[in-house]
């Protein structure tokens, strides 16, 4: 939930679509995260960013974000700085759902939260098999991981009112997608079936 993709002269907003079901996944966000922090669940935080001098921004990705909305692409000069750059101000979460102290935050370049990071590292030395995904977009960045976590033997559950897609046919085939052939990248629950089960524990 970086600025790049849920605020005003960010990444999405210069494509001329709609933040309101994106901005609509704070509150439910919001819930969540203070119930995983009460029952000490652990909370990861991922940021999609390049380096400052885009070595690690392939020519293609920054071909293909020019090519819609107002031309202006990855990598590129912005109203909120550089899109999708460390250290710029679309980059960094947003401040409703900024991380505490403690919290571990994944800085990745690609879509996938496991591509050229050290996720995998950090959930295996915590124990962790069980990932509970919110974010967005959930056809991209939140679906890539999914899958690339199922490929790596982790059991996956995607909270469908905690993630949105920048159009609604784009998340219903990614929910639909979940659900084929007996949940074959995971299973989806709502935050308040969530919150249900880590209360529980």
């Amino acid at each position: 939930m970086q600025n790049d993709f849920c605020s005003p002269g960010g990444y999405i907003d210069g494509q001329g679509i709609s933040l309101e079901p994106i901005r609509s996944l704070i509150p439910p966000i919001q819930n969540l995260l203070a119930i995983a922090r009460e029952k000490k669940v652990t909370v990861i935080h991922t940021r999609e960013g390049h380096r400052p001098d885009l070595s690690d921004l392939p020519p293609n990705k920054t071909f293909r974000s020019r090519r819609v909305g107002n031309g202006i692409g990855i990598g590129d000069q912005g109203p909120g700085g550089k899109l999708l750059v460390r250290g710029e101000f679309g980059w960094e979460i947003i401040p409703e759902l900024a991380p505490i102290e403690g919290e571990v935050i994944i800085d990745k370049p690609g879509k996938g939260s496991f591509y050229a990071t050290d996720l995998e590292m950090v959930l295996k030395l915590k124990g962790i098999k069980n990932i509970a995904l919110a974010g967005v977009t959930t056809d991209v960045c939140v679906h890539t991981t999914m899958r690339e976590a199922n490929d790596r033997g982790f059991e996956c559950t995607l909270l469908t009112d905690c993630t949105a897609a920048a159009f609604d046919r784009n998340y219903n085939a990614a929910i639909k997608m979940i659900h084929m052939q007996g949940g074959v990248f995971g299973t989806t629950t709502t935050s308040v079936e969530f919150a249900k089960a880590i209360s529980a524990m």
